[in-house]
């Protein structure tokens, strides 16, 4: 999770303002942790107060992105996800946005399988994003998390992705002058898993990712997923990550590795 995190708080200032090169600061007072930090350890204290017991992981879901994310108003939330979350009767809304993808890297890492990873994906995307192409970009994501950090090669992992949910025809060369703002699961997720593909460590996929412009922070979130089940996270960008959370969300991040890592 810690990964989504980086990605995340690295991408937060190039959202509105890319930089299509992968040079530059990762850290800058300018950083922020944005709703895509936020849900991602929302997803994880779901999965934690299970137990193990995911039967009612949808519900817990609902609960606890409700419950964490009023805490944090003002950190970018989309307007049907805004609306949602203060309404008196949360109810899917047909979403395929990349909020479904951002927020589920916890998933990858609790599962004991393929199979229960793609459940546990589904279970807390369709809570708010229903549409089969929203789920579609969560399960592709926790299936490339998955695979990652269960010694799946980067081919192998390409040939799943390209197998089961999206071609992956084209490189972050190709792209990188062309690729704008994009705020869907289909727009989003095969650019983020490339972004992974073609990297060296996890440094290099962050700088990957935000070197392609579009919607920065959510599209390294969800490449820091993959590249943290793959490489790991060095210490010192873990350490400048966690200095961006308030004591509650680093509290929930370490709950979260104690139980389940990532």
């Amino acid at each position: 999770m810690i990964g989504a995190i980086v990605g995340d708080i690295v991408g937060s200032r190039f959202e509105w303002h890319n930089h299509r090169s992968k040079d530059f600061e990762l850290f800058t007072p300018q950083c922020e942790a944005t709703d895509d930090s936020i849900m991602t350890l929302a997803i994880a204290k779901a999965i934690v107060s299970c137990g193990g017991d995911y039967s009612s992981l949808g519900e817990k879901a609902v609960y606890w992105m409700r419950e964490i994310g009023r805490k944090y108003p003002n950190c970018g939330y989309g307007g049907r996800f805004f609306d949602w979350m203060y309404s008196d009767d949360p109810r899917p809304y047909r979403s395929y946005g990349n909020g479904a993808a951002m927020r589920v890297s916890a998933c990858g890492f609790a599962a004991g399988s393929l199979d229960e990873a793609k459940r546990l994906s589904k279970a807390v995307t369709e809570v708010t994003h229903d549409h089969p192409k929203g789920i579609q970009g969560a399960e592709a994501t926790v299936t490339a998390i998955y695979l990652a950090g269960h010694g799946g090669t980067k081919d192998e992992i390409r040939s799943v992705i390209q197998q089961d949910y999206y071609p992956l025809n084209f490189t972050l060369n190709g792209i990188r002058g062309s690729y704008y703002f994009n705020e869907t699961c289909q727009g989003t997720v095969p650019q983020a898993i490339e972004a992974f593909l073609e990297s060296e460590d996890f440094e290099d996929a962050i700088r990957n990712a935000i070197s392609i412009g579009g919607d920065s922070d959510t599209l390294a979130a969800i490449t820091g997923g993959i590249a943290e089940a793959y490489y790991g996270v060095p210490d010192a960008i873990r350490r400048a990550a966690e200095g961006f959370l308030d004591p509650e969300l680093l509290a929930l991040l370490r709950e979260a590795e104690s139980a389940i890592g990532g």
